[in-house]
């Protein structure tokens, strides 16, 4: 049987060949990484009587999710992480200033393609943007891995995605991904490795493909892939990686998948999640003029760099109309820098946005909190009832475009009405 790039990337994890979809392995990940509430992981070291660790240049800790402290207990589980990777002597360790775990492992060249990455947050998923194998796991796995060096995985099935483009101007990858959660569902990739492929894949920024692999994991994916390419070296290269150092998986050209999913991509529009679940998707045109109250862009799905770009585009000698909240909250301090150097952050300003520390923010419930019967339209990745402030809110996701339009108007706007 030909290979696929998971059954690939275990065996390389693994030391096993042969490896088929259902078989379970002892797994060796090249790094682990565990976020704000770190210190579940640290209580269950000291109830196991502080075993020691197994590779301590594998761990990488990130206090991103309420960032700063919003109460003392949250500020006193951050002061344990500090102390704890201060004893154990761990260098991965990125403190409330730095921003989103899964952005500032990247930039700071923690991913390469081919690695095994387990981290205590569903999106991991999106390291395959670099062509790794990326995949959530609970506090519990990510101590066992500190201690042993292992984690049992499942081998999984492998699905082919593929998308025609180019897409319409006013469309984005983030309208790609909501389409195909819409139409696959939220069950629709439950434990399959999500391979996307196609000269339109090839065609994108590794933030673009960052996108379509974090938001793989709203359709259930174990983890999700982009063969890594020319794009993924320049990246690389920019953030310090040792191309020499870097061993690319890809899967085989006759790959056995279990399922195949094609998307033609040059007739979509602006795609919306409305509420309560990310499947629930329409096109804009079946909800523009829906009142908002705030807009939010953040998040790991959509608050890179050129998501603020195409956001300022938008807003650039405009104003957020009266009434509407606009938080903007930069996915890392990095990418927060340059925009502010470009010029981008000045431009949000003006436009009436207020800008929030890098981090998680409103996506994790820090801050950007709605009242009843509050709708907010976020580029996060989900919608879920009560997820930001409060039970009979609502929210509606979409690109940045769709945000930064909207936030203008007042109203759910198509941004391809606005364009020019």
């Amino acid at each position: 049987m030909s290979k696929t790039f998971a059954v690939k990337a275990l065996e390389r994890a693994s030391g096993e060949t042969g490896l088929v979809p259902g078989q379970i392995v002892d797994a060796y990940p090249d790094l682990y990484m565990s976020h704000t509430a770190t210190w579940r992981c640290i209580k269950t070291l000291e109830r196991m009587g502080w075993p020691d660790l197994c590779h301590p240049d594998r761990i990488a800790m990130v206090m991103d999710h309420i960032s700063p402290a919003a109460t003392a207990k949250i500020a006193g589980d951050h002061r344990l992480s500090r102390q704890f990777a201060d004893r154990m002597g761990i260098k991965n360790f990125f403190d409330v200033n730095a921003g989103i775990a899964h952005i500032v492992l990247m930039e700071h060249g923690l991913v390469k393609p081919g690695n095994l990455i387990i981290g205590t947050d569903s999106h991991s998923t999106i390291y395959g943007a670099l062509g790794a194998l990326g995949t959530g796991v609970g506090f519990s796995e990510i101590t066992a891995a500190w201690v042993t060096g292992k984690l049992w995985m499942k081998v999984p099935k492998s699905m082919r995605i593929e998308v025609a483009g180019p897409l319409p101007e006013g469309v984005y990858p983030k309208d790609v991904m909501l389409k195909l959660i819409g139409d696959l569902t939220a069950d629709g990739a439950t434990y399959y490795s999500v391979e996307f492929h196609g000269s339109w894949v090839e065609s994108l920024s590794v933030s673009e493909r960052m996108t379509l692999c974090n938001l793989a994991m709203e359709m259930g994916a174990k983890n999700a892939f982009v063969p890594p390419d020319a794009e993924t070296h320049r990246y690389l290269a920019a953030h310090g990686v040792d191309l020499d150092t870097v061993a690319p998986i890809l899967p085989d050209l006759d790959a056995d998948y279990d399922l195949r999913v094609d998307l033609d991509g040059t007739v979509l529009e602006p795609q919306i999640a409305v509420p309560h679940t990310v499947d629930n998707v329409v096109p804009i045109s079946e909800v523009a003029g829906t009142k908002v109250d705030q807009v939010f862009i953040g998040s790991c799905a959509n608050a890179k760099y050129d998501d603020l770009a195409i956001a300022a585009q938008f807003l650039k000698g405009k104003k957020v109309a009266p009434g509407v909240r606009l938080v903007v909250t930069p996915a890392s301090a990095d990418i927060m820098a340059r925009a502010a150097t470009d010029g981008i952050v000045t431009t949000l300003i003006e436009a009436g946005a207020m800008l929030t520390n890098p981090g998680c923010g409103a996506c994790a419930g820090s801050g950007g909190a709605m009242a009843d019967g509050e709708v907010t339209l976020s580029t996060a990745n989900r919608n879920f009832r009560g997820r930001m402030g409060s039970y009979d809110s609502g929210i509606y996701l979409s690109s940045p475009a769709v945000a930064a339009a909207s936030a203008v108007s007042g109203v759910i706007t198509d941004p391809r009405l606005v364009l020019g």
